[in-house]
């Protein structure tokens, strides 16, 4: 996969003032400075339904004239969830609204404590999809297929300056590294602090995390030395940090190969090959190029809709 720097994101004061939420899976009072930000302005084309498209819907969803996508609201700039938990703003919301006007059906957005809850809420059936974009790895196509629709990878936020000298995964022996909790990122950290024990080095202390808000805070903060995500959500919450944070790491493996993320449905849904139509008709007629340029994702596209990249 090529490597790239994702474009400028928008700016807000990482240290906003907290704000008092309601709703269950709104994000954590801490956070919600974080996210206080001034959005892209604009907005996309309306789409026409396409008949065919909504034909082949499970007989569920034109019932209720509707489909529900599950988030865990922190993954900015594609998922950003307000706080009655049922609101989304970013590059996959605006993604669902596009898609949902070309499917015929309005999609409704949920949001949920954490990816495991959304992951297995899919699968459990209790959620029809996941707009994501989520990670797609082989262990995660046991239960669910992967419509993915963008391209990514993982580095580090640190503080500006590097202090700790950060330039790979393999420089994290015995320091103090936050991640979300049950995503891959957490998987390779963990991994990699057996690696420096066994190298006869210290182990690293991994703080994981619920959401990646909070995550971001314990480097501000000074609790962790770095948090270890995918570089998309970590440059707008650079970009916000007012000159206090930088990124690490970039243009190395980290422990991943090439790494696809995308739309999330139930392991064998019918929904699966209607979605990733659905997506290749907004890329096709411009649609996706317009959201992702708008919310700073450009250097993330991909060409084509595909679904379970990771095995590939």
């Amino acid at each position: 996969m090529t490597r790239h720097t994702t474009p400028r994101g928008v700016t807000a004061a990482l240290l906003g003032a907290a704000l008092v939420l309601a709703g269950c899976g709104a994000n954590p009072e801490e956070a919600e400075g974080v996210l206080n930000s001034q959005q892209p302005q604009g907005t996309t084309a309306a789409q026409t339904k396409d008949q065919a498209l909504y034909d082949r819907l499970p007989d569920k969803a034109k019932q209720a004239g509707k489909l529900v996508s599950v988030n865990n609201g922190s993954f900015p700039p594609y998922e950003i969830a307000g706080a009655d938990g049922r609101s989304l703003t970013g590059a996959a919301a605006d993604m669902s609204e596009a898609l949902g006007q070309l499917l015929g059906v309005k999609i409704e957005h949920v949001t949920v404590d954490g990816l495991p809850s959304s992951l297995t809420g899919i699968a459990s059936g209790r959620y029809d999809f996941a707009i994501g974009p989520v990670g797609d790895f082989r262990e995660r196509q046991k239960s669910n297929d992967f419509v993915d629709w963008v391209k990514e990878f993982v580095v580090f936020a640190v503080l500006k300056g590097n202090p700790k000298n950060i330039g790979s995964l393999a420089d994290t022996c015995g320091l103090k590294i936050s991640v979300m909790a049950g995503g891959s990122a957490e998987s390779v950290i963990k991994g990699q602090s057996q690696t420096c024990v066994k190298e006869g080095k210290p182990k690293i202390n991994v703080q994981s995390y619920k959401d990646q808000p909070t995550s971001v805070l314990a480097v501000s903060s000074g609790r962790a030395d770095a948090f270890f995500s995918s570089q998309a959500p970590l440059t707008y919450f650079v970009d916000q940090a007012g000159g206090k944070l930088e990124l690490a790491g970039k243009g190395q493996s980290n422990g991943f190969d090439d790494l696809y993320q995308g739309a999330v449905v139930a392991k064998d849904s019918p929904l699966r090959d209607v979605l990733k139509d659905g997506i290749q008709k907004l890329m096709d007629n411009g649609t996706y190029d317009k959201i992702m340029d708008r919310w700073g994702t450009s250097d993330n596209k991909l060409d084509q809709a595909g679904v379970n990249l990771a095995e590939s």
